[in-house]
């Protein structure tokens, strides 16, 4: 081999190395924002140009690193209507457990005490590092959970609820918190509240207690105040639960 073709494949193998060396990078930037719920479940990723663009790369690096993604089973490409994010991070913890917990009663206090510690660890990591945009949307959601309770549309308000844990959850900014969540709470939300209306079909003052309390949790969240947040949310499950130990609606412990 002489001396130029040598230099040319060292050339080349460089090249291919670094080019290999930037999917490896956006790759990583893609599952951090999988992970960190940038991208949530369902949701449309931006187009191929303006990944490209954000992560400084040519395309083909970006359409690459969604290739090895999507053969992960964590993207979807669509044909004609984009890529999109699946629910394998989510599903991580298989639904049968889901199951098995909803057709066995006895576990319900337990349930509630592991959404006691992550609930209320979740809250004040929200309060100590949830940005502008966590405090945004945490506020808006509890605008449409009160809006949802001045007409009296409970399954409006239980979705309402849903969505705001969930967005306390992001605002903690804290990736096995949100997968914990996601996984696991969602997971039990769907085999075990059986409406979606739990507690508020007790009555108005229960009712308004419930709204009460999301109230606190968002305040202290978006006035920063982490004890007070963590305090808020845990009161708010011990009444929960001290309601399920009395009796009230076995089925619905995930209000």
């Amino acid at each position: 081999m002489t001396g130029s073709a040598g230099e040319q494949m060292a050339t080349q193998t460089q090249s291919h190395g670094r080019g290999r060396g930037r999917v490896e990078t956006v790759m990583r930037q893609m599952e951090t924002a999988l992970l960190d719920g940038t991208w949530p479940a369902g949701a449309r990723l931006p187009a191929e140009r303006d990944l490209a663009e954000q992560y400084g790369v040519a395309r083909n690096t970006v359409r690459e690193a969604i290739q090895r993604l999507a053969a992960r089973g964590l993207l979807q490409s669509r044909r004609g209507a984009g890529v999109y994010v699946t629910d394998q991070l989510r599903s991580g913890i298989a639904s049968p457990w889901g199951q098995l917990v909803a057709d066995h009663p006895a576990l319900r206090d337990d349930i509630l005490e592991f959404r006691r510690v992550l609930e209320g660890a979740t809250a004040y990591f929200a309060a100590l590092r949830g940005d502008d945009e966590d405090r945004k949307r945490i506020r808006g959601l509890m605008a449409e959970l009160e809006r949802a309770r001045m007409v009296d549309d409970k399954q409006a308000e239980a979705d309402a609820d849903t969505r705001l844990h969930d967005a306390i959850a992001q605002a903690s900014h804290n990736t096995m918190f949100l997968h914990l969540h996601t996984s696991v709470i969602s997971m039990l939300r769907e085999h075990i509240t059986i409406s979606g209306t739990g507690l508020r079909e007790e009555g108005e003052a229960t009712s308004a207690l419930l709204l009460l309390q999301h109230r606190t949790v968002c305040d202290a969240i978006c006035a920063r105040r982490p004890e007070e947040a963590r305090t808020a949310m845990q009161t708010h499950i011990d009444f929960v639960r001290t309601w399920v130990e009395n009796g009230g609606g076995a089925d619905k412990i995930m209000d």
